[in-house]
């Protein structure tokens, strides 16, 4: 039996795809241990929260309505709070007490009595359908508002102190996108750098690089930063019925890095899926027979490098980080072998047995951080068949084609982590660490670790029955080295009576420096954003 299937996993009934409830006034938590005081600021987390309405449930993990969490810290206290995202989603399905809009998993369908062919002719006439709003995945800033955010084309902005829901926006008002990533980048001006598809109704299928400046919030607050979007640069599909599915891109100094991958969104499937009766889930296809295309684009002029990067066929979802060295351009990211990893997160598979769980989850690939090195300096005159990699610290390899396409091969850098976190001031430069989550036999890691990318070596914090969330790296006001600062997570736990928890980790060391014990309930949940110094917990 594989290594990442050794332990056995505890029952996850008792949290998994259970309602969650709203604490909508600050609680102040218990603090044992010391959280430092120049740690001000709000962590925002976002994730699924409610799973069922009357008598109908939800079949994915992904599909649950979106519950904003926030843990303020002030002055070595911490408060918690959260509330449903009031998504019209949200609202429509509250409204009637069940399940009522389509979401990844769950295909929702009309009255049994509806005419079908009636069914048939509204759904075909809108081509792609309209999505929903649900935005449990990331917490988005743009300018000074904040979004929640999944990959559809409407993004909800929420308060980030008292997490109201302010208001619904939507991309296509501004740009031309139907989907867009809940992983966009931050440059150290404050600009926001994000990417999106434009399937149908704007001219030509493609991909969509854009910008949102830093002051594109107006002083009233009225207009949406969205309205200052601007364009870099648009990709033509490589197929146009078969666009690639991401979840995030690289992005360095002067360069944005697109991975168009083997995993696709079947276009036809997709606007035919309500009438077929299959899930959006189901409309997306891995092509093991394909490879891996990698667009290297001028952040500067929108214009992409002539030179074709091309690697075997994987599937990735997040990117850990990007950055140039001595004219090459190096992007580390999770890869798959397969495209498995969506079901394991369908209910019924999160809460089955232990021998069946593991039986089951085999099928399953593991996700390895790989690194891609892609040479800058590539012309006519430069030789095949030899690798072009002239650094000495990785094995990836680049090598010249007959046809002067470049074929890359990555170095694996570590196996089992998964929503990874950098120091965001590193983000587009050289660094040396990386933190996520340890994905062994369950879909929720009971363990984060450190990657030491330089020795190869990891340290963990893992304590029994307890669920970590992804962890968020905060640098100490004075740091000097790439990890000085602590590590922010919130754990769940499946001990009775054990009250869920803020762990707070030395990020040298991974030594627990406090926790902040919640007499609330806190739900799993995927990612989030600190705001920093903004403390108004009232």
């Amino acid at each position: 039996m594989p290594d990442r299937y050794s332990e056995p996993p505890v029952k996850m009934q008792s949290i998994i795809g259970k309602n969650g409830t709203e604490t909508a006034d600050p609680v102040k938590a218990d603090v044992s241990g010391s959280i430092p005081t120049w740690l001000n600021g709000t962590l925002l987390r976002n994730g699924p929260g409610l799973f069922s309405l009357g008598e109908t449930t939800y079949n994915h993990w992904f599909d649950g309505m979106a519950l904003i969490h926030s843990f303020t810290f002030k002055d070595g206290e911490v408060y918690y709070r959260s509330k449903f995202l009031k998504s019209h989603t949200y609202m429509k399905n509250s409204g009637a007490n069940r399940i009522v809009v389509s979401e990844f998993g769950t295909m929702v369908f009309p009255d049994p009595c509806k005419n079908i062919f009636s069914k048939a002719f509204t759904y075909l006439s809108n081509a792609i359908p309209d999505f929903t709003d649900n935005n449990l995945v990331n917490i988005i800033r743009y300018g000074e508002d904040y979004y929640a955010s999944s990959e559809v084309n409407y993004i909800n902005q929420i308060d980030p102190m008292t997490l109201e829901t302010v208001g619904r926006t939507n991309y296509r008002n501004h740009i031309a996108l139907n989907l867009a990533t809940a992983h966009p980048h931050y440059d150290d001006e404050g600009n926001t750098y994000n990417m999106g598809t434009a399937i149908m109704g704007f001219g030509r299928p493609k991909y969509v690089i854009f910008k949102v400046p830093a002051d594109a919030t107006d002083e009233q607050k009225k207009k949406p930063a969205l309205r200052k979007v601007e364009q870099i640069c648009s990709i033509p599909f490589r197929s146009t019925l078969y666009p690639s599915y991401f979840h995030s891109f690289g992005m360095t100094d002067n360069y944005i890095i697109f991975v168009e991958q083997a995993f696709k969104l079947d276009i036809l499937r997709l606007a035919t899926a309500y009438f077929r009766g299959v899930n959006w889930g189901g409309c997306l296809k891995y092509d093991k027979d394909d490879t891996t295309l990698i667009h290297l684009i001028n952040r500067k002029t929108g214009k992409a490098i002539s030179t074709k990067f091309y690697a075997d066929p994987f599937v990735t979802f997040h990117h850990i980080n990007a950055y140039e060295d001595n004219d090459h351009v190096v992007f580390d990211l999770i890869t798959y072998k397969d495209s498995n990893l969506y079901d394991m997160f369908y209910l019924k598979n999160m809460t089955m047995e232990t021998e069946e769980f593991i039986e089951t989850n085999k099928i399953f690939s593991p996700p390895v951080c790989q690194r891609f090195v892609l040479p800058l300096n590539v012309n006519k005159d430069t030789p095949s068949a030899i690798n072009l990699v002239k650094l000495q610290d990785t094995t990836a390899t680049a090598v010249k084609q007959q046809n002067g396409s470049i074929y890359c091969t990555p170095d694996s850098l570590f196996q089992g982590l998964e929503l990874p976190r950098i120091n965001d001031k590193y983000n587009c430069k050289k660094y040396r660490y990386f933190y996520g989550s340890r994905v062994e036999w369950s879909p929720h890691p009971n363990k984060i670790a450190k990657v030491d990318i330089v020795t190869r070596k990891h340290l963990e914090w893992t304590e029994e029955e307890c669920y970590p969330s992804e962890p968020v790296f905060i640098p100490s006001p004075d740091a000097v080295e790439e990890d000085d600062g602590i590590i922010l997570s919130s754990v769940v736990s499946l001990t009775p009576n054990r009250p869920p928890f803020m762990l707070v980790l030395n990020a040298k060391t991974f030594e627990e420096i406090a926790r902040a014990s919640i007499n609330a309930t806190v739900h799993m949940d995927l990612h989030g954003l600190f705001v920093h110094q903004k403390t108004n917990i009232h």
